[in-house]
């Protein structure tokens, strides 16, 4: 097993209007993440936000299947619900074709109200038609004739082209049991970035789901991916890199807000005491590259199965050279360990 990176999500930092530089950018680090050895690289999806999150992550990542050769591209996540399934399918399957089979689709639900709206999609519906998207995909990449007939969507008789020349991979990202559950019956896995107590839990829900549908846990893909902070000690992790996640882990809060108000976006404001424990308290592991192992073995251990791990290291108000050394630690120092 080996170390996967992201969650690439293109944005501009405080201040700045160049969206050209940031997507030239994310092509940037998707090579370098391929030439470092690191085994994937994942895109994540928003929209209205005023620093440029990631809309459209089928463009980015036939840009970055154009751009490299062996690296396996993710998406984590397309919020499903607010695509429709006949598009999603041929987007995903015209990247899987350009990638050569590298492409992952990970789908999650989504949650703004500000989303939903602007997009035309019902946010009260979004697990059934994450079920019927579950249903469709499917059938739509057989390249055959079908039909759909469901609460969510309705598909008259039709094939769907071109079809992907090998079988998409769909994984399931979310902390709540439904969708766990779902993914556990209804896709190949998970992308999860629960904490290590949470990200057990999870687990369980997923074998005894398995144990209802009669399938087998081992057939299912189980990726945690969470913030990891290389350092010479944790002490000198969070002195680099605080103030990135923090504006990483604000923008969370100020995307609804930021829909409708012009200009460029706005730093984050002081990081209180309050604000500084809730950030510690996420998914996040900071130290030295042995610390980062040491930590990462321990949760593949209490699991019980085998679990692979993607660095959600990507802070868009880090400098490149920044980003690519960081990346180049994890590459080098903890990715051949696990």
């Amino acid at each position: 097993m080996s170390l996967g990176f992201g969650l690439l999500s293109a944005q501009l930092r405080p201040g700045e209007t160049d969206w050209s530089r940031v997507y030239k950018e994310t092509i940037a680090l998707a090579i370098e993440a391929e030439r470092l050895g690191l085994s994937s690289v994942w895109t994540t999806e928003h929209h209205f936000v005023d620093d440029g999150y990631m809309p459209s992550l089928a463009v980015v990542s036939g840009a970055i299947a154009a751009a490299t050769t062996t690296i396996e591209i993710g998406t984590g996540v397309i919020l499903a619900p607010l695509h429709h399934p006949l598009r999603l399918a041929e987007d995903a399957a015209t990247v899987s074709l350009l990638s050569q089979g590298r492409f992952t689709l990970g789908l999650g639900l989504g949650w703004s109200g500000v989303e939903f709206e602007g997009l035309g999609a019902r946010i009260d519906q979004r697990g059934r038609a994450m079920e019927e998207i579950l249903t469709l995909l499917p059938k739509a990449w057989t390249g055959q004739p079908f039909t759909h007939e469901g609460t969510a969507y309705r598909v008259p008789e039709l094939a769907v082209r071109p079809a992907p020349s090998t079988r998409i991979p769909i994984l399931i990202g979310g902390g709540a049991e439904p969708a766990i559950r779902r993914a556990a019956r209804m896709a190949d896995g998970i992308f999860s970035n629960a904490s290590a107590n949470g990200f057990l839990r999870q687990l369980e829900w997923v074998k005894d789901e398995c144990a209802v549908v009669g399938r087998d846990p081992s057939e299912l893909r189980i990726i945690h991916y969470s913030v990891i902070l290389p350092g010479s000690s944790a002490d000198d992790a969070w002195a680099r890199y605080t103030d990135h996640l923090w504006q990483m882990t604000w923008k969370y809060s100020d995307m609804e807000s930021s829909a409708d108000r012009p200009g460029p976006p706005p730093p984050a404001p002081a990081l209180s005491e309050s604000d500084r424990g809730s950030m510690l308290r996420r998914a996040t592991i900071a130290g030295s590259s042995e610390e980062i192992v040491d930590s990462l073995m321990d949760l593949r251990a209490r699991a019980g199965i085998p679990v692979e791990f993607v660095a959600r290291s990507y802070f868009p108000t880090l400098e490149y050279q920044a980003q690519v050394e960081l990346m180049q630690q994890l590459a080098e120092e903890v990715a051949p360990l696990i």
